[in-house]
């Protein structure tokens, strides 16, 4: 489930060259925060991932939702308490 909101967050992902050292910049829109910089497309796609991995576990962590993004969603388990 969470590698295919990954898989599909990186094929939506917005990606371009800057002027930097890591000239290749990759954002997801749709993820507030989410974006990366490497010095080959590879490395820019690999370093979004583990951010996009990330911001997932935080959001779930902290109880926030997290947004549908083309089509694929994550619905966190719920809470259960023992008495």
């Amino acid at each position: 489930m969470i590698r295919e909101y990954i898989d599909t967050a990186l094929k939506c992902a917005h990606y371009e060259i800057i002027d930097d050292e890591d000239p290749y910049y990759g954002e997801v829109r749709e993820l507030p925060g989410v974006w990366a910089a490497g010095k080959t497309l590879e490395e820019c796609r690999q370093k979004l991932a583990e951010t996009i991995d990330g911001w997932i576990l935080i959001r779930i962590s902290h109880g926030i939702s997290i947004p549908e993004i083309c089509g694929a969603k994550i619905i966190p388990p719920k809470e259960t308490h023992v008495a």
